[in-house]
């Protein structure tokens, strides 16, 4: 088993194993080397210790457990491995600098810690060229969309960097009407003077009356009909390819077929590219009218 391998397992096995008590034994076992060498590789790869890799992603955890749930703070605690509630308080406010039982009765934006997922160096061969690209019509309420601003960013990758991919952590802590953040390329009418027509936010519902992290925007999107693109379920280090092949499923397609044409007034929305649910776009429509 070579690095890559080794540290793709103990994430691997992290992430299958959160309920139980995890060993730096039980992650050289799944890597195949010593476990000296196995903590030396993952803190040389993903810049962390093993413990403070499974402490800071159990309090993750944890936090959104008490955001969606009425959870006791002592099972919370309990069930996220402390030994007591006074060490789960201390780490927790050290960890979002909130109480846990503030964080339960007024759940405010945090940063949740979002690993970096190591993915193996792809071989030399291409996905299968005959894909799937399923098609489905969804309509989308009037709603606000809480976004954080880049620069020039027309593209995640320049967005991370203007930005930094910690935001992601924030939005996924915040309770949204996806169930989960979204990345929108805007329109003209939506991107303010010297800032980026690619954000990221999550979209909340009219009425909303939360907190607004400083920042961040809030815009607010008409009813808007659009059409989702999903592609084939994907191996995660395929990623690329699998969002080239719906690119070009969209490209080509022709929303007339069906009595529409793209509506370049609402923006299109990106979700995160899931493997097991197959990359995932939204692109604005109207029906044609005939004159």
């Amino acid at each position: 088993m070579d690095q890559t391998d080794a540290i793709i397992a103990m994430q691997n096995y992290i992430s299958d194993h959160m309920e139980d008590d995890i060993s730096l034994t039980d992650l050289a076992k799944v890597s195949f080397y010593s476990p000296w060498y196995s903590y030396r590789l993952f803190i040389e790869y993903l810049h962390v210790s093993p413990s403070n890799y499974i402490r800071r992603l159990r309090l993750s955890k944890s936090a959104l457990q008490l955001r969606d749930e009425n959870s006791r703070i002592t099972d919370v605690a309990f069930q996220a491995g402390y030994e007591s509630v006074e060490g789960y308080q201390r780490a927790f406010q050290k960890e979002f600098g909130i109480n846990p039982g503030e964080y339960a009765k007024n759940p405010i934006p945090i940063y949740l810690f979002i690993p970096y997922r190591l993915q193996k160096e792809k071989e030399k061969k291409k996905m299968n060229p005959v894909q799937n690209v399923f098609l489905t019509i969804i309509e989308k309420p009037k709603r606000k969309v809480i976004i954080k601003r880049g620069i020039k960013a027309d593209n995640y990758f320049d967005y991370c960097e203007e930005v930094g991919c910690d935001i992601w952590g924030m939005l996924t802590s915040m309770k949204s009407l996806a169930n989960e953040p979204v990345c929108l390329w805007l329109p003209q009418q939506y991107i303010k003077q010297n800032t980026s027509s690619y954000v990221q936010g999550v979209e909340v519902a009219m009425d909303y009356k939360g907190s607004i992290p400083e920042g961040m925007d809030v815009i607010e999107l008409p009813e808007a009909t659009y059409l989702m693109f999903q592609g084939e379920p994907f191996a995660e280090e395929d990623y690329q390819e699998a969002i080239s092949v719906l690119w070009d499923a969209m490209e080509k397609y022709n929303p007339s077929a069906i009595g529409y044409e793209w509506d370049k007034t609402n923006p299109e929305i990106q979700l995160e590219p899931i493997g097991k649910r197959g990359y995932i776009e939204l692109k604005p429509i109207k029906k044609i009218v005939k004159q």
